[in-house]
């Protein structure tokens, strides 16, 4: 049986799920490359209504756009990933961060989650009125490159970051 699927926005009501995800990434030693995943939850209300504020564009630090961050879960509330979609794009952003970054928990990778969350995600991006979004990875993510392929993903140039890392980047219609 197919798990379902659902984005939701952050909430309380799911804290010790979310909790697990936190942990579970934290103890894996990896880096953690989408930055709301990186937000430490220890105060767990006041990091839901953090992401809350920056979706409707409230005191966002200088520089920031809103963005709207959701969590993917499935029909038992577990938190199998998380998505970052960025209203609008600056410079940092359309060379190297995109619209929509996204992560998929260590022990639910390589089932699909997410070729789903990011189609999950593009349809976000549309009820904001994003109608291209630009997608990235890093050269050597082969998996977040099959994902932004498998949701129709059309390659735009490159960027080489200062340290010489090569961004992915493509474009794909919501």
């Amino acid at each position: 049986m197919e798990r379902k699927l659902y984005l939701i926005a952050p909430t309380v009501e799911i804290k010790e799920e979310y909790l697990a995800f936190y942990k579970e990434w934290k103890e894996s030693g990896e880096v953690m490359t989408l930055w709301v995943i990186e937000k430490d939850p220890s105060d767990f209300e006041n990091m839901v209504q953090y992401f809350s504020s920056n979706a409707r564009g409230v005191s966002l630090p200088e520089g920031w756009v809103p963005d709207s961050t959701y969590w993917l879960t499935d029909e038992n509330k577990k938190v199998l990933g998380a998505v970052n979609i960025r209203h609008s794009l600056t410079e940092l952003l359309m060379n190297a961060g995109g619209h929509i970054g996204y992560g998929i928990r260590p022990s639910e990778r390589k089932k699909g989650y997410a070729t789903r969350l990011l189609e999950l995600s593009l349809l976000k991006a549309k009820e904001l009125g994003i109608k291209r979004a630009l997608v990235v990875c890093d050269e050597s993510n082969i998996g977040s490159l099959k994902t932004i392929l498998n949701n129709g993903g059309h390659p735009d140039e490159d960027f080489i970051e200062e340290d010489g890392n090569v961004v992915k980047r493509f474009w794909i219609n919501t």
